[in-house]
């Protein structure tokens, strides 16, 4: 396994990105946070700040340098444009600027991610976009792990027991499909950065009535890892063929292949 010291954040001045900042400074990890604008980014003083525009190439060429390790926790959700080129369009540039040098990655996207046919999806095709950000981070060859949240911050005061689950079958776009506090994402993508058994894994992330484990690497173990010939969740449904994807997804996914 890769243990990375020196982690880029993506998304780091929003609300996961923040907490998951200060959870790896606790952890004892050198930070390096990609932001547009340095004067207003807000961050710890031990944080390193790389500026730059996350959709473009060439901040990712300057922010990942001597970086190895990855965070994402940017999103967007105003059209589908945007989603291409924050969700997705950050996950394809950081790995087109690696051109096949290891890190280890952290990609948050979202529960439900694999249900296509909600009104949200369909009006701004949020899913579409991150479950093809997964295909790339699968595709690179790089050590992952991707965490599909349940709806932030939605917990009872006593609902902290860290739950995995695989497969991806709560479609009801809702907090009925899982809840779990936002610090609680921050802590499972970081401690997915040095845990051996977190490797290449696929997980829902929701909060059950408990209190929090204090560690999180029986959980991991317990997670079936996802295939090596594929580029989806080891228990996803085969709702999303390669066959009806954009072709400069295609080409970004053999680009990123290739450079493995």
């Amino acid at each position: 396994m890769m243990t990375p010291t020196r982690i880029l954040f993506v998304g780091a001045t929003g609300s996961i990105g923040r907490l998951a900042v200060n959870e790896a400074l606790r952890q004892g990890y050198q930070v390096r946070a990609l932001v547009r604008d340095a004067t207003r980014a807000g961050l710890p003083g031990d944080v390193e700040l790389s500026v730059g525009d996350l959709t473009r190439l060439d901040a990712f060429e300057t922010a990942l340098e001597g970086a190895d390790g990855i965070v994402f926790t940017q999103g967007s959700h105003t059209s589908a444009a945007m989603v291409e080129a924050v969700d997705y369009g950050a996950v394809r540039n950081a790995l087109m600027a690696l051109r096949g040098r290891k890190v280890r990655i952290a990609l948050m996207t979202a529960i439900g991610v694999t249900y296509m046919n909600s009104q949200y999806n369909r009006t701004i095709e949020a899913h579409d976009w991150k479950r093809r950000s997964e295909r790339l981070v699968r595709a690179s060859g790089n050590e992952y792990t991707i965490v599909r949240p349940g709806w932030f911050d939605y917990n009872d005061d006593d609902q902290r027991r860290i739950t995995f689950l695989q497969g991806d079958t709560r479609h009801n776009a809702s907090p009925e499909d899982g809840v779990v506090a936002r610090r609680q994402i921050a802590r499972v993508l970081v401690d997915a950065l040095g845990c051996d058994e977190a490797t290449n894994t696929t997980l829902e992330l929701v909060a059950e009535h408990g209190a929090e484990q204090d560690d999180l690497a029986p959980l991991f173990a317990a997670l079936e890892p996802d295939p090596t010939d594929g580029v989806d969740g080891v228990l996803d449904e085969d709702n999303f063929p390669l066959t009806d994807q954009p072709r400069r997804v295609l080409d970004d996914l053999e680009t990123i292949r290739r450079a493995r």
